[in-house]
């Protein structure tokens, strides 16, 4: 598989924080991977394994302390916030446990956030564009409904809905389905799955769930802050 293909790539990334007194703590100890168009990953390991702080890092929401990321073929580890702040909106959607909805706001409207936030102002494309992402969710007739007066599982389509809306290369799951009942977790993974197929957009899973972690095509196990299979 050639470059073009390459997604995200870590090489010898490190992570420590400054836990007080000059004293540092290494969490992540040289990782290197690479992730292609169209893989399907989870990402596994006991807590406290380091797998947030990597899936933070991946996400360009935290920086590594030594090491090289590469995200859409560009070098990030020297990028000013702002930049950092570009790339990640436009190649990056998250999905997280706990949804992060505006409760006050429509579920139409929370998958309009990304795309108004990209534009700086309202256009009827986004209207259409959000739609037809709670469209392919299976929540049309709930695009009106408040996002705080949904189900657990319906706001989770909400939330995966607008982590599709600027057409990311890459999605990023922490434990999408881990306040989920087994049906409404099964419905999400499938979406999950048919996002990856249909789009060709790769998903790097964190997950718990030995089952969920059985059904990807790939999984990373991530101990003590190391790769180990």
């Amino acid at each position: 598989m050639d470059d073009s293909e390459v997604v995200v790539r870590l090489q010898g990334v490190r992570k420590a924080f400054n836990v007080g007194t000059g004293i540092e703590t290494e969490v992540l100890h040289g990782i290197d991977l690479t992730l292609h168009r169209g893989d399907f990953c989870a990402v596994m390991g006991p807590s406290g394994s380091g797998k947030s702080t990597l899936l933070n890092i991946i996400g360009l929401l935290d920086r590594p302390t030594t090491g090289l990321l590469q995200m859409a073929g560009e070098e990030t580890t020297l990028l000013a916030d702002q930049a950092l702040t570009r790339l990640r909106g436009h190649h990056i959607g998250f999905v997280f446990q706990y949804h992060h909805l505006i409760s006050a706001f429509t579920a139409l409207e929370n998958v309009m956030l990304p795309l108004l936030g990209a534009a700086g102002f309202p256009n009827p494309a986004m209207r259409e564009r959000a739609e037809a992402l709670l469209e392919s969710v299976g929540l049309t007739p709930w695009k009106n409904n408040m996002a705080g007066n949904m189900s657990g599982g319906q706001q989770q389509r909400v939330s995966l809905a607008r982590a599709l809306a600027m057409n990311p290369a890459l999605l990023l799951a922490d434990e999408p389905t881990g306040n989920l009942d087994t049906k409404s977790a099964d419905a999400v993974f499938a979406l999950l799955r048919r996002i990856n197929q249909e789009q060709g957009t790769t998903v790097l899973l964190v997950t718990h769930n030995p089952e969920l972690g059985k059904r990807c095509d790939k999984t990373i196990q991530v101990v003590d802050g190391l790769i180990q299979a």
